[in-house]
């Protein structure tokens, strides 16, 4: 017999609406961080409200129930203030202004007030490591001369050889190319060279210099001020370099998304170590000690305000062991586990990730997060399924090797879902993976943007399949993304997203986002974010098998069915990714049951 999956009984159909007063609906206490869901919104891919092409914070604005009604505890903004847009805003021109092409402040403080009343929870993207060159200090420092305080507020050096013409150093750029610019001086003769982690357009700031640090402060203090709830912090080991700069190589066997997770961190960003005992391997610009004193600076601004602030950290960093560090009690809250997002659809290395993630994470006192796609990595309804290896970055086109089937991809991402949101701690869900998106792997040619794209000369694809605008409504022009009567959408949407849209999955009984809203309602319902995990034997080594608190979670990565241990009656099947048509588990398929 088919068992079909309803809610619990007594669990809410939907989260409150905005009619109710802010201060009912945003606890206090309890530190929401340990255990909340949060959303991560792409702006310009999420919802377009003025017809230009580009999501903005009023098409945000308009979709907030649709996130009530999802069942997330907050929502993190990727960058959203003024910028040329050279790599999607992560290159910021003012950090406390709204770039036009996403609208004002005052709709940044009318979509956080319409939030607030949702009982969602507003995290900002704050990019520390580098600004725009459009950037006043930048452009003060071009124009001031070497040596000056301007120029000491970036990575400003002489260059090698008799006129300077060999860069200061070896070092090669994240999104391909060298890590270094010259400068032209206002005579026209070739000036000191910049550091620019990634593209050219970012320089990379002097985070020795104390200048730079209490610009910082005051930047927190901006959006503090305003109601946010905290800071997502981009490339949050990247502020400190060596003494020095010396020369650096990254090794040669970089790994990939496919293999384990340790392997594959190493091709994530170069030279990520993945030595568990040892750290000879971790180049001079990432994961330097000093770090470290600067958010201890950003905790201490935190704690000046109410509530809990949270930070967040982007960190790609390996071992777990020292990822923790971050989170110490007076750093940071959170960081991101890259490490469980590396997993492969592996019940032993997830295993082995989960079991590591725990017990790194509660030697600092710290919740583990969860998280399996973002705006950087290739959707993971398509990265499950993949048959070849794939770097973080590099992204995935119409020539990729071993690319992905992608019903095969669809059901492992269902099932590895279920498997992160039952887990102990925090989890993040990446805009548009509730509907099951795959990743856009038929993008043009001519309508990339990523810098990788064109930094490696079209060898990478980058990161555009992932951030293509979200379906809304199917039939719909640009799929309801934005107006009947506005212009196409910055990115071309696949012809075949229809049955993806969310008009065409509400209510429906097993698609994607309603296995979502059940998932979170029962996550919410049987406290699993603040539960505990505890391994269940005897599934055989392709299952991960697991109890946290009265809810016993079996998921089957391998390609059998694998048998249930009693036959289950639908009342004791909570969630299940796939139908269940017998006492046993299909292939790819996770269940959530009654302990």
């Amino acid at each position: 017999m088919t068992i079909e999956t309803s809610p619990e009984p007594g669990l809410p159909d939907t989260a409150v609406t905005d009619a109710q007063p802010t201060e009912t609906l945003i606890a206090t206490g309890g530190e929401w961080w340990r255990s909340a869901v949060i959303y991560q919104i792409y702006p310009r891919s999420f919802a377009d409200d003025d017809g230009d092409g580009i999501g903005d914070l009023v098409g945000i604005t308009k979709r907030l129930d649709a996130l009530a009604e999802l069942g997330v505890d907050a929502i993190w903004l990727s960058p959203f203030m003024t910028s040329p847009q050279h790599d999607a805003g992560y290159d910021v021109a003012d950090y406390c202004d709204v770039d036009p092409l996403f609208g004002t402040l005052a709709d940044f403080d009318a979509m956080l007030e319409k939030a607030h009343a949702l009982g969602i929870r507003l995290i900002v993207d704050l990019v520390p490591n580098h600004t725009s060159w459009d950037h006043a200090w930048f452009q003060e420092a071009l124009a001031a001369p070497e040596g000056s305080p301007e120029r000491d507020r970036y990575m400003f050096r002489d260059g090698k050889g008799p006129n300077g013409d060999e860069m200061p150093n070896n070092w090669e750029s994240v999104f391909g190319g060298p890590m270094w610019e010259r400068t032209t001086n206002p005579d026209g003769t070739p000036g000191q060279w910049y550091l620019h982690i990634f593209d050219k357009s970012q320089p990379d700031l002097n985070w020795e210099n104390p200048w730079v640090r209490e610009q910082f402060h005051g930047i927190l203090r901006f959006w503090l001020d305003r109601g946010v709830d905290g800071f997502r912090v981009d490339v949050a080991h990247g502020l400190i370099k060596e003494a020095g700069l010396p020369d650096y190589t990254p090794p040669e066997d970089a790994g990939s998304m496919g293999g384990g997770a340790a392997d594959a961190l190493v091709g994530l960003e170069p030279g990520i170590d993945a030595d568990a005992d040892a750290d000879p391997a971790t180049p001079p610009y990432w994961a330097q000690d000093g770090v470290h004193e600067i958010y201890r600076g950003w905790h201490a601004v935190l704690e000046e305000y109410d509530g809990e602030r949270v930070l967040c950290a982007e960190a790609w960093v390996e071992p777990l062991t020292k990822l923790a560090r971050w989170v110490r009690p007076d750093e940071m809250q959170q960081a991101f586990n890259f490490t469980y997002l590396s997993a492969g659809w592996s019940a032993p290395e997830l295993r082995a990730v989960i079991d590591g993630s725990i017990a790194a994470f509660a030697t600092v006192g710290a919740p583990s997060t969860w998280v399996l796609s973002n705006h950087d990595v290739v959707r993971h309804a398509s990265r499950l399924a993949l048959t070849a290896e794939n770097l973080q970055g590099a992204g995935i086109g119409p020539n990729s090797p071993g690319l992905p089937d992608t019903a095969v991809g669809l059901r492992r991402a269902r099932a590895a879902t279920a498997v992160m949101l039952a887990l102990p701690g925090s989890a993040y869900i990446y805009q548009g993976e509730e509907l099951g998106l795959p990743e856009d792997i038929y993008l043009p040619d001519e309508a990339r943007q990523d810098p990788t794209w064109f930094r490696t000369n079209h060898e990478k694809y980058g990161r555009d399949g992932c951030r293509v605008p979200i379906p809304w409504e199917a039939g719909a022009p640009t799929y309801g993304f934005g107006p009947a009567d506005g212009a196409a959408s910055w990115l071309p949407q696949p012809a075949d997203w229809d049955v993806y849209a969310r008009s065409a999955q509400q209510g429906v009984a097993g698609s994607t986002l309603e296995l979502y809203k059940l998932a979170l309602r029962l996550r919410a319902a049987h406290a699993l974010g603040t539960g505990t995990l505890e391994w269940l034997g005897g599934y055989g080594p392709e299952v991960v098998a697991f109890r946290n608190g009265d809810v016993t979670v079996i998921a089957n990565t391998g390609s059998t069915p694998v048998e249930l241990p009693v036959e289950r009656s639908a009342d004791d099947v909570l969630l299940a990714t796939e139908p269940l048509t017998e006492a046993a588990l299909p292939a790819d398929t996770a269940v959530w049951l009654r302990s």
